[in-house]
Order: structure tokens, then sequence, then C-alpha cells
């Protein structure tokens, strides 16, 4: 077997795959010996059929599905050891000796390649990176929301907008009026800082065991018949007819009190002996804060750097007619207009992906299955903590891990995540980046205003 490439111009190139009949007789012969053992003639026991037989019924697919394979085997392997960067796949060419019943056939086939770029990623490059303020307001509110999540529920002698309030509660007639016969819930309990109607809520605001207050069940949860069969404590079946307002008597308020600035709390939130006093706290709050905004900022640091190379390269050449017959080839006649549609849509994206490769390569980015590994656990941390699991095993993590990369699709999800990472800290490293500290609220405005194309 003979493989011959020729480049064309900057983008396109050409093999030719010359297949001679002692490359593909000895596996053909093993073909049809392998089809003798299973599939019996007239006349002949299965494993007996004479190989004349074998190979005028079945000689020519055969031969043909040997011969594809070795030629597909030989032009990505050509593609692979000689770094040639194509793009796409191989597009067959109808020319030359390709006639299956001939003892030598030639296959020509047409490769997109992808074009050389004169970019330059190095301290010349300038990249904006907008560094989000953590502000004094930032601090405050997450110490506000910890204080109450550690804090200890007590009963109270006043409302307050995360009050749980017991009591009993009566079903009205149209004009405020007990219902003969209606719905009394002895020991019923809301909390009005789940309710989806503000005004419902506001009616609780400030009021005290004893008080009376007439709300709608049914307006504080959109009717939702869950939510209203187990306020009332009725079936579901009998929500239908129980839309009306109901009265309730306060009997208990239970608020939840803070947690105060002591040790013990100091050691649930951050971990023993991690911080000892509230400027150490506040500090460490604000570090928790300026990290979680960090990943806003790594992110608008990749759309700018995607902006910034682009406008660098510039318009490039891709070999179009070539991607559009493999697109062509790919999806068949049926496709017609639809294929050039597809292809101006993914363009973009494909320049982008040129890009990338050149980065890659001129900052020596390379993936390892630690990165792989190490980017798994994380993304399962992350889906452990949205169910509740926020602090799971190590030895749980690492059996979900194991797990997920057995799954070949995951995988390879995992390692372009995990080379889009690495380039992007790489290039961070390699080029300058001009820091901008902006507050929340401009972050928000790079967004909204003719912000790069994500």
């Amino acid at each position: 077997m003979n493989v011959n490439y020729e480049k064309l111009d900057a983008v396109r190139g050409q093999i030719q795959v010359t297949v001679e009949e002692n490359d593909y007789a000895a596996e053909v012969k093993k073909q049809l010996k392998e089809i003798g053992k299973h599939r019996p003639e007239p006349g002949f026991r299965a494993g007996n059929v004479p190989e004349g037989i074998l190979r005028k019924k079945y000689g020519i697919p055969v031969k043909y599905d040997v011969i594809s394979k070795l030629v597909g085997n030989a032009v990505y392997e050509y593609i692979r050891e000689h770094k040639l960067h194509a793009l796409g796949q191989p597009v067959p060419v109808a020319e030359g000796t390709t006639d299956i019943e001939e003892p030598v056939i030639t296959y020509t086939f047409k490769i997109g390649l992808a074009p050389d770029l004169d970019l330059k990623v190095d301290k010349d490059l300038h990249i904006p990176y907008y560094q989000i303020k953590v502000s004094d307001e930032m601090v405050d509110e997450r110490d506000r929301l910890l204080r109450r999540r550690f804090g200890k529920q007590e009963p109270g002698e006043v409302t307050d907008p995360t009050a749980v309030i017991k009591g009993v509660l009566t079903e009205l007639n149209e004009d405020g009026t007990v219902k003969e016969d209606g719905i009394v819930v002895e020991n019923g309990i809301i909390a009005p800082q789940y309710f989806k109607s503000p005004e419902q809520a506001k009616l609780f605001e400030e009021k005290h065991p004893g008080d009376v207050v007439r709300f709608n069940p049914a307006a504080t949860c959109d009717a939702n018949v869950t939510e209203m069969s187990s306020m009332l404590n009725i079936d579901k079946d009998d929500v239908e007819n129980h839309k009306g307002d109901f009265n309730i008597e306060i009997k208990e308020i239970i608020v939840v009190v803070p947690a105060e600035l002591n040790q013990e709390y100091f050691d649930m939130v951050f971990g023993k002996d991690q911080v000892h006093n509230e400027e150490e706290y506040r500090k460490a709050l604000k570090d928790v804060i300026a990290g979680e905004l960090k990943v806003n900022s790594d992110y608008r640091f990749t759309l700018d750097a995607r902006h910034v190379l682009t406008e660098q390269v510039g318009e490039i050449e891709l070999p179009d007619d070539i991607l559009i017959s493999y697109l062509e080839n790919r999806d068949g006649a049926q496709a017609g207009a639809q294929v050039a549609e597809e292809y101006d849509a993914m363009k973009p994206s494909l320049t982008w992906q040129i890009i990338c490769d050149e980065v890659i390569d001129k900052l020596g980015v390379k993936v390892t299955e630690e990165d792989v590994k190490a980017l798994a656990k994380v993304r399962i941390r992350e889906q452990m903590a949205q169910y509740g699991m926020a602090n799971a095993p190590e030895q749980l993590v690492d059996q979900y891990t194991e797990n997920v990369l057995k799954d070949e699709k995951a995988l390879q999800r995992l390692e372009t995540e995990a080379e889009s990472n690495k380039m992007f800290a790489a290039l961070f490293d390699a080029v300058t980046t001009d820091v901008k500290e902006v507050t929340p609220e401009e972050f928000g405005a790079l967004f909204r205003d003719a912000a790069p194309e994500a």
C-alpha cells in the first residue's frame, strides 16, 4: 500500500492511497472463511462451504468493506503521524481508478487544513481583567445570612420577615363571619417569608401573639394544591372548595435569633481556630466573597480574550469548499441549502477553535489524567452540594469520579473543559492583564453594553 500527500495551497491538501491485492487478500480470505462457518449453503454444512462459492456470493461486499477500512485507517494514520492540522473529515474524490474489481485501486481524498496564524501571545498583548470590588455592604449581608443560618429558633414577641407563625386557622364567609361547618385547623403553621404574594405577607408585619389576621391561603401560594392541602390539613381533592379567606389567631411566633460573634460561631463557619475575632471574621468573609466573584471575573476574561485574539487574527482563510462537501456527505443530498446555512453558522466557532489550538501549541498546554480527574471531582462535589451533600466523604466522591471517567462521552467533555481551563490560565500568565476594579453594578453593565460574543 502506498500513501502520497500533496499540499495544494495554504488550506487544502490531497492524500492518495494506492492499494494492491496483496494488501487486502489475506483479510478477505479470513472473513470469507468466517462467513462460511456460520452460513451454510445448499448441499454443504456450515464450515464446509467451498471458498469459490463464498467468494462468488460474498466476495465483492467483503472486499469493499476490507478495503474501505484499510484505506480509512491509512488516511487517518498519515494525518496523525505527520501532525496535519486537518479540519473536518477527509472528503473522497471521484477520480482515478476506484473499480473494486481492479487489482490495483487508487483512492483520492481532499483534506481541509487549518491556516498558519501570525498570532502573538506575550506581554505585548493586553487583555482587560475586571476585578469585582467587595464592598462593606456585601460583607454585612453575608454576615447577616450566616448568623441567621447558624442562629437558634426561639419564641418571639413580634413577627419579623423570617418568622414562623403558629395558631388557629378558621374559615370565613365572604362578609368575614365565621363559616358554619367551615375548616378549623387548631395547630396551623404558616411562614409568610415563602408566600408568593407580597401583599399577603405584608398582612403579618409586626404582629404579636393574640392578634387575629385575616388572609387568603389560596393567594399565598397561587392556589397550589399541594401547599393548600398541607396548610389547611385537607385532601387535595377538597382544595377547590376552600379558596376563600381565613382568620389565624396567633398563638406563637418563632423567630431566628442570629448567632453571636463568638469562638463557637467562628469555628462552625470557618473551621476550628481559623478565625479568632471580629476583625479576622470580616476579613475571612471578604476573602470568601472575593473568591466567589473571581469566578465571574475569570469568565469575563475568557470572553475578552476571545475578542482580543480574534481581532488580532482578523479574517482567516478556510477551506470552505472541502468543509461544505464534508457536511454534504455527512447529511446527505436531502440537506440542500441547509448545509450552507449550517456552515456559515459554525464558521465563528471553527475560527475560534483554530485560534485556541494555536494558543495551546504556542504556550505548551498539556492536559494530564490528574487534571481531568481533579476537574471531575470538582463537578461531582458541585452536584452533590445541590442535593444537600456539601461535605460528601472523599471515598464517595472518589467512587463517583471513577464511574464518571468510565463514560466515554463524559470523559471527552471533561478533557475539553480541562484543556480550555488550562489554556486560559496559561494565557493569563503569558499576556499583560489590565486589571480594572469595578463594582458589581459596573461589572453587570459590561454584559448589557455590547459585550464580546460569548
